[in-house]
Protein backbone atom coordinates (compact mmCIF):
# COMPACT_ATOMS: atom_id res chain seq x y z
CA UNK A 1 0.00 0.00 0.00
CA UNK A 2 1.30 3.25 -1.21
CA UNK A 3 1.65 6.22 2.03
CA UNK A 4 -1.20 8.04 0.54
CA UNK A 5 -3.13 5.49 1.36
CA UNK A 6 -1.79 4.10 4.50
CA UNK A 7 -3.46 5.66 7.89
CA UNK A 8 -1.03 7.87 10.16
CA UNK A 9 -0.06 5.40 13.60
CA UNK A 10 -2.34 6.74 16.66
CA UNK A 11 0.07 9.42 18.58
CA UNK A 12 1.71 7.69 21.86
CA UNK A 13 3.16 9.78 24.60
CA UNK A 14 6.43 9.92 24.76
CA UNK A 15 9.54 12.79 25.37
CA UNK A 16 9.57 13.93 21.67
CA UNK A 17 6.37 13.44 19.79
CA UNK A 18 6.23 12.63 16.58
CA UNK A 19 3.79 12.78 13.21
CA UNK A 20 3.92 12.59 9.78
CA UNK A 21 4.02 16.28 9.68
CA UNK A 22 6.71 17.18 11.72
CA UNK A 23 9.34 14.02 10.63
CA UNK A 24 8.59 15.76 6.68
CA UNK A 25 9.16 19.47 8.24
CA UNK A 26 12.10 18.40 9.67
CA UNK A 27 13.05 16.17 6.61
CA UNK A 28 12.71 19.49 4.33
CA UNK A 29 14.90 21.76 6.59
CA UNK A 30 17.58 19.65 6.34
CA UNK A 31 17.49 19.67 2.90
CA UNK A 32 17.20 22.98 2.11
CA UNK A 33 20.16 23.55 4.04
CA UNK A 34 22.12 20.67 2.73
CA UNK A 35 20.39 19.45 0.12
CA UNK A 36 18.81 16.34 -0.59
CA UNK A 37 21.82 14.10 -0.24
CA UNK A 38 21.71 15.45 3.39
CA UNK A 39 18.64 13.62 4.35
CA UNK A 40 17.98 10.35 6.07
CA UNK A 41 16.06 8.69 8.06
CA UNK A 42 18.83 8.60 10.88
CA UNK A 43 19.22 12.49 10.28
CA UNK A 44 16.37 13.08 10.47
CA UNK A 45 15.06 11.21 13.54
CA UNK A 46 18.44 12.99 14.95
CA UNK A 47 16.77 16.48 14.45
CA UNK A 48 13.54 15.46 16.38
CA UNK A 49 15.15 13.97 19.09
CA UNK A 50 13.60 10.47 18.46
CA UNK A 51 15.36 6.97 17.62
CA UNK A 52 15.15 6.39 14.40
CA UNK A 53 13.41 3.01 14.91
CA UNK A 54 10.32 5.36 15.62
CA UNK A 55 9.78 6.71 12.28
CA UNK A 56 9.52 3.37 10.40
CA UNK A 57 5.74 3.63 12.20
CA UNK A 58 4.84 6.27 9.83
CA UNK A 59 7.04 5.50 6.58
CA UNK A 60 9.14 2.64 4.78
CA UNK A 61 11.87 3.36 3.18
CA UNK A 62 13.80 7.43 2.35
CA UNK A 63 12.29 7.10 -1.12
CA UNK A 64 8.70 7.57 0.79
CA UNK A 65 10.04 10.12 2.84
CA UNK A 66 11.07 11.93 -0.51
CA UNK A 67 7.31 11.65 -1.32
CA UNK A 68 6.03 12.77 1.38
CA UNK A 69 8.46 16.39 1.38
CA UNK A 70 7.78 16.53 -2.91
CA UNK A 71 3.54 17.13 -2.04
CA UNK A 72 4.29 19.39 0.72
CA UNK A 73 6.18 21.71 -1.67
CA UNK A 74 3.19 21.09 -3.71
CA UNK A 75 1.17 21.78 -1.20
CA UNK A 76 2.77 25.51 -0.68
CA UNK A 77 1.71 26.24 -4.44
CA UNK A 78 -2.02 25.64 -3.24
CA UNK A 79 -4.29 28.46 -2.95
CA UNK A 80 -6.31 31.32 -5.01
CA UNK A 81 -4.74 32.18 -8.46
CA UNK A 82 -6.52 35.37 -8.98
CA UNK A 83 -7.03 34.76 -12.24
CA UNK A 84 -10.41 35.44 -14.58
CA UNK A 85 -12.36 32.48 -15.46
CA UNK A 86 -11.51 30.96 -17.95
CA UNK A 87 -8.01 32.35 -18.63
CA UNK A 88 -5.90 29.48 -19.27
CA UNK A 89 -2.79 31.49 -19.87
CA UNK A 90 -3.48 32.98 -16.76
CA UNK A 91 -3.81 29.33 -14.90
CA UNK A 92 -0.78 27.79 -16.58
CA UNK A 93 1.39 31.21 -16.03
CA UNK A 94 0.52 31.15 -12.80
CA UNK A 95 1.13 27.69 -11.77
CA UNK A 96 4.61 27.75 -13.45
CA UNK A 97 5.47 30.74 -11.48
CA UNK A 98 4.69 28.90 -8.75
CA UNK A 99 6.66 26.42 -9.54
CA UNK A 100 9.57 28.15 -10.14
CA UNK A 101 9.02 30.07 -6.94
CA UNK A 102 8.93 26.70 -4.76
CA UNK A 103 12.49 25.48 -6.72
CA UNK A 104 14.05 29.12 -5.68
CA UNK A 105 13.12 28.22 -1.94
CA UNK A 106 13.81 24.70 -2.01
CA UNK A 107 16.69 23.55 -4.20
CA UNK A 108 16.41 20.30 -3.99
CA UNK A 109 12.88 19.98 -5.55
CA UNK A 110 14.61 20.92 -9.03
CA UNK A 111 16.15 17.35 -9.03
CA UNK A 112 12.63 15.88 -8.23
CA UNK A 113 11.12 17.36 -11.41
CA UNK A 114 10.89 16.15 -14.72
CA UNK A 115 10.26 12.53 -13.87
CA UNK A 116 7.40 10.45 -13.25
CA UNK A 117 4.30 12.19 -11.81
CA UNK A 118 4.27 12.90 -8.21
CA UNK A 119 1.01 10.75 -6.70
CA UNK A 120 0.48 12.79 -3.62
CA UNK A 121 -2.18 14.53 -3.18
CA UNK A 122 -1.28 18.06 -3.07
CA UNK A 123 0.87 17.34 -6.79
CA UNK A 124 -2.22 15.63 -8.01
CA UNK A 125 -4.37 19.06 -7.10
CA UNK A 126 -1.67 20.69 -9.01
CA UNK A 127 -2.08 18.29 -12.31
CA UNK A 128 -5.20 18.57 -12.20
CA UNK A 129 -5.35 22.59 -12.16
CA UNK A 130 -3.09 22.29 -15.30
CA UNK A 131 -5.39 20.12 -16.91
CA UNK A 132 -8.32 21.88 -16.03
CA UNK A 133 -7.39 24.89 -17.20
CA UNK A 134 -6.95 23.94 -21.08
CA UNK A 135 -9.85 21.03 -20.92
CA UNK A 136 -12.54 23.82 -19.84
CA UNK A 137 -11.36 26.06 -23.23
CA UNK A 138 -13.31 25.26 -26.21
CA UNK A 139 -11.05 23.71 -28.78
CA UNK A 140 -9.12 21.56 -26.28
CA UNK A 141 -11.94 18.88 -25.87
CA UNK A 142 -9.24 16.53 -26.93
CA UNK A 143 -7.72 14.95 -23.43
CA UNK A 144 -4.34 14.23 -26.05
CA UNK A 145 -4.09 17.83 -26.62
CA UNK A 146 -4.21 18.37 -23.44
CA UNK A 147 -1.62 16.40 -21.94
CA UNK A 148 0.65 17.20 -24.94
CA UNK A 149 0.04 20.85 -24.22
CA UNK A 150 0.35 20.86 -20.25
CA UNK A 151 3.18 18.52 -21.07
CA UNK A 152 5.08 21.21 -22.81
CA UNK A 153 5.14 24.03 -20.16
CA UNK A 154 6.11 21.50 -17.45
CA UNK A 155 9.17 20.72 -19.93
CA UNK A 156 9.76 24.20 -20.00
CA UNK A 157 9.28 24.87 -16.38
CA UNK A 158 11.43 21.93 -15.20
CA UNK A 159 14.18 23.38 -17.91
CA UNK A 160 14.24 26.80 -16.87
CA UNK A 161 14.01 26.21 -12.87
CA UNK A 162 17.09 23.73 -12.98
CA UNK A 163 19.57 26.22 -15.42
CA UNK A 164 18.79 28.91 -13.13
CA UNK A 165 19.02 26.29 -9.60
CA UNK A 166 22.94 25.16 -11.65
CA UNK A 167 23.75 29.18 -11.90
CA UNK A 168 22.94 29.63 -8.30
CA UNK A 169 25.26 26.91 -7.51
CA UNK A 170 27.74 28.15 -9.71
CA UNK A 171 27.86 31.00 -7.95
CA UNK A 172 28.40 29.38 -4.74
CA UNK A 173 31.12 27.12 -5.93
CA UNK A 174 33.36 29.86 -7.83
CA UNK A 175 32.34 32.84 -5.48
CA UNK A 176 31.32 34.87 -9.08
CA UNK A 177 28.08 35.96 -9.95
CA UNK A 178 27.03 35.30 -13.78
CA UNK A 179 28.07 39.05 -14.53
CA UNK A 180 31.34 38.56 -13.05
CA UNK A 181 32.06 35.25 -15.55
CA UNK A 182 31.18 36.79 -17.88
CA UNK A 183 33.92 39.35 -18.26
CA UNK A 184 36.75 36.73 -17.52
CA UNK A 185 35.38 34.60 -20.19
CA UNK A 186 34.51 37.90 -22.78
CA UNK A 187 37.97 38.01 -24.13
CA UNK A 188 38.28 34.28 -24.95
CA UNK A 189 34.73 34.93 -26.78
CA UNK A 190 35.58 37.77 -28.75
CA UNK A 191 38.51 35.53 -30.05
CA UNK A 192 36.89 32.85 -31.06
CA UNK A 193 33.99 35.32 -32.47
CA UNK A 194 36.70 37.13 -34.75
CA UNK A 195 37.85 33.79 -36.61
CA UNK A 196 34.05 34.06 -38.24
CA UNK A 197 33.31 30.16 -37.30
CA UNK A 198 30.58 31.25 -35.34
CA UNK A 199 28.46 33.92 -36.86
CA UNK A 200 25.29 34.01 -36.08
CA UNK A 201 26.15 33.57 -32.07
CA UNK A 202 28.38 36.43 -32.95
CA UNK A 203 25.54 38.36 -33.86
CA UNK A 204 23.21 36.67 -30.91
CA UNK A 205 26.01 38.15 -28.26
CA UNK A 206 26.18 41.69 -29.60
CA UNK A 207 22.26 42.33 -30.27
CA UNK A 208 20.30 40.41 -27.91
CA UNK A 209 19.10 41.71 -24.58
CA UNK A 210 20.85 40.34 -21.32
CA UNK A 211 17.82 39.67 -19.31
CA UNK A 212 17.92 38.64 -15.32
CA UNK A 213 16.75 35.25 -14.77
CA UNK A 214 13.06 36.29 -13.74
CA UNK A 215 12.55 38.13 -17.43
CA UNK A 216 14.07 35.33 -19.11
CA UNK A 217 11.80 32.62 -17.40
CA UNK A 218 8.67 35.07 -18.35
CA UNK A 219 9.60 35.41 -21.94
CA UNK A 220 10.56 31.92 -22.43
CA UNK A 221 7.16 30.56 -20.94
CA UNK A 222 5.28 33.63 -22.96
CA UNK A 223 7.18 31.64 -26.14
CA UNK A 224 5.31 28.40 -24.93
CA UNK A 225 2.08 29.70 -24.27
CA UNK A 226 2.37 31.69 -27.91
CA UNK A 227 2.92 28.07 -29.33
CA UNK A 228 -0.10 26.56 -26.87
CA UNK A 229 -2.47 29.33 -28.42
CA UNK A 230 -1.54 29.00 -31.86
CA UNK A 231 -2.41 24.85 -31.86
CA UNK A 232 -5.84 26.01 -30.12
CA UNK A 233 -6.63 28.52 -32.69
CA UNK A 234 -5.74 25.86 -35.51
Amino acid sequence: MLVWERPEPATRPAPSPLSRDRIVRAAVELADADGLEAVSLRKVAAALDAGPMRLYRYLSTKEELIDLMADAVYGEMAGPLHVLEGDWRGVLGALAHRVRDAVLRHEWFAELLGGRPHLGPEGLAHLERSLAALHDTPGFEDLNRVMRAVEAVNAYVVGASRREITERRAERVTGMSEEQWQRVVAPYLARLNATGRYPTLAKVMDETAHLDFRATFDAGLKVVLDGVAAGLRA
